[in-house]
Order: structure tokens, then sequence, then C-alpha cells
């Protein structure tokens, strides 16, 4: 398996060098090869960063809906050219040592058709699958009994979405997302990177919150270190974007650091706020309060843009998310993550306007 695995991250810097030439997300080369970081000057335009949504699924058919078109093309329009998708299987209890596809998992026929339908637009895909509890949870608190069970299952997991990026052509994977009850396992995860790198041979991350990337101790083997950035930016709730900047500028400088440490990008595989009062103080969750406040949102994405931009160590941003799919969403539409058609859509199409 490891032989197999240092010719396929031969192969993956071959393909950070096509993708750096398409002016695609930049990651950095395993085993040596890659670039190294400048993390105090300005990012040159061949290190061009990937401005991304993510577009998750919650249930099997979701990929399929008629919006998706819609959808993909209000993305594009946003001046985003990826989006990441989130195939997801379920585990019942935290403890338990394997998970396994339900009715809520995208169908890989939908997952297929929809990264078809992506690239037909223009926009290239990460494929960033995720692992949850079916009652509900954080996936971080996952510390199943039998751990080298588990992480047998999580293989058969990540390798069949390895298997179907590469057969889809998607851009970029993540190898896990969140998973900070097992994520210390360093020799378990290189066993889990090198079986996806058997099988695929592009880019790979790993999305760790922002509580987690500093406890990872495998980013060598990937390409570039990705962040779900959820970072507490206020104590109360604001619209300046100023303040917020503010309140960003000591983890900048810690992000960059870290990345000139690991001689990594880093890539925010997550951000996001939802359109709620108060939404910087706690920006990992769905329910800060029932008063919509789409101009708290807007602030908070220009905020970030304006942080991180031009940083050659940051690879870009994913926000987090577009829509919920008709009839599917548990949020209100005016309380939600997705930016459409409010504020924060506009800051979008200034910022990403080149």
């Amino acid at each position: 398996m490891r032989g197999t695995a240092l010719k396929r991250r031969a192969a993956v810097v071959a393909t950070v060098a096509a993708l750096l030439a398409a002016g695609a997300c930049t990651t950095s080369g395993g085993g040596g090869h890659h670039a190294t970081n400048a993390p105090s000057g300005s990012a040159p335009a061949s290190r061009a960063v990937l401005r991304g949504i993510a577009l998750p699924s919650w249930y099997h058919s979701d990929y399929d809906s008629p919006a998706a078109d819609r959808y993909l093309r209000g993305i594009r329009a946003t001046g985003a050219r990826w989006i990441t998708l989130t195939p997801t299987w379920y585990q019942r209890r935290r403890t338990d040592s394997a998970m396994h596809p339900t009715e809520e998992s995208a169908a890989d026929a939908s997952l297929r058709n929809i990264t078809l339908r992506a690239h037909t637009l223009g926009l290239k895909v990460m494929i960033k699958p995720h692992v949850d509890l079916t009652g509900g949870g954080d996936r971080a608190d996952i510390r199943p009994r039998d751990r080298r069970a588990w992480f047998t299952a999580y293989r058969r997991f990540i390798t069949h979405y390895a298997e179907l990026a590469t057969d889809t052509g998607a851009e970029q994977f993540a190898v896990g997302t969140e998973l900070a009850g097992v994520s210390g396992d360093r020799a378990a995860w290189q066993d889990v990177i090198a079986a996806v790198r058997d099988r695929y041979a592009r880019p790979l991350t790993y999305a760790a919150n922002y509580d987690e990337y500093q406890k990872i101790h495998f980013w060598q083997d990937l390409d570039v270190i990705g962040i779900d950035a959820y970072w507490p930016l206020a104590e109360t709730a604001t619209r300046d974007a100023a303040r917020l900047r503010r309140a960003w500028a000591p983890i900048r400088e810690r992000l960059a650091a870290y990345a000139h440490e690991q001689d990594r990008r880093i890539l925010f595989t997550e951000a996001g706020y939802a359109s709620q009062r108060g939404t910087t103080t706690a920006p990992y969750s769905w329910t800060v309060s029932r008063d919509p406040a789409p101009a708290e949102q807007a602030a908070a994405y220009r905020a970030l843009l304006d942080t991180f931009d031009g940083r050659s160590w940051w690879a870009g941003v994913c926000w987090w998310m577009w829509d919920d799919w008709p009839d599917s969403g548990e949020t209100p539409e005016r309380l939600a993550y997705s930016p459409r058609g409010k504020p924060a859509e506009e800051v979008l199409r200034e910022k990403w306007s080149d």
C-alpha cells in the first residue's frame, strides 16, 4: 500500500502544477516537492486561492433535485469557482465501531451527476465526506469503543468516495472532517491517507475544526491544511467589519506562523455565519438567536475576506453554505447560513468580481 502511495504522491505533484497553471486552488505538494510558503507576503498571481461554496446534501436524492442547476448557476454568479459536496454516512452512537449509509446519504449516482453538472458550468469540485450521528450531536465526540474496527470501517467509507472522486474528475478531496475524537491517532490516519492515495491522485486535505488543527500530526502526509474556521470573533452582536478585522488579526498571525512551521498553505474548508443576531459570537451555531441580522452576516463575510485575501499562505475559503434544498430546511431562510439573496451575497460578488 505505501509503495503505491509514493507513486500516487508523485502524481499529485504533477496535478498540483496543472491546477496552478489553470488558476485553481493551489496546494503544497507532498514528499518534499512543494513550494516554500512565504507567510508574510502577498500572494503572487500564480498562487490563486480557492473561491468556493458548499452545497451539502441532507437526503439521498438531493443532488438530483430540479433545483440543482439553479443552485449551481447561483453559486457561479457570486464569482465562486469551486463547490464542496458532502456525502455523509452515519453511526447511531458515538461509541459505535462502524458507519453506514442511510436514506439521508447522497446516492452515488446523484453525486456523480451533480459533479458532472458542476464541471459543465466550469466549477471545480471538492468532495468532503462527513460522518455524523443519527440522533444529532457533534461528530467531534465520536470515540469508538473498538478503534481498530472503526478505522477499518472508515477506510472502506473514505476509499469508496476517493474512487468516486477519481471517476468523476473531482479536483480535490478531504480525507476527513472534524473528527477530533479520533484525529489524534497519527498512524491510523497515515494508513487512511495511504489508502486514499492508492485510489486518488489529486490534492488531499483534512478539514479540522478551528480548535483541532494544532492537534493534527499528519499534515505532512497531506497537500494542504484544512480548517473549518468558526472562531468566535465578538462577545456581543456587531455589524462593524473593522471590529471583526481587529478580532481576526491575532488569529491570522498565528495561522501564518503555523503555515510556515508546517510548510503548507491553509485552506478554510468551511467558514460561515448564520444571518442571525450575534452570529459572530458563535459562528458554529445554527441557533444563536431568532432575530434575523443579514447585515451582521455580511459584515462577517467582508471581514474574513479583507483579513486573508492576498496572504500567500492562505489557500482560500469554502463558505458554508449556499442553501437548503426545497422543503428540507429546518432553519427559516431568513435565519439560515445561506448568503443567497442577502447582503452577504453582494459582498461575495464585490470581492470575487475579478
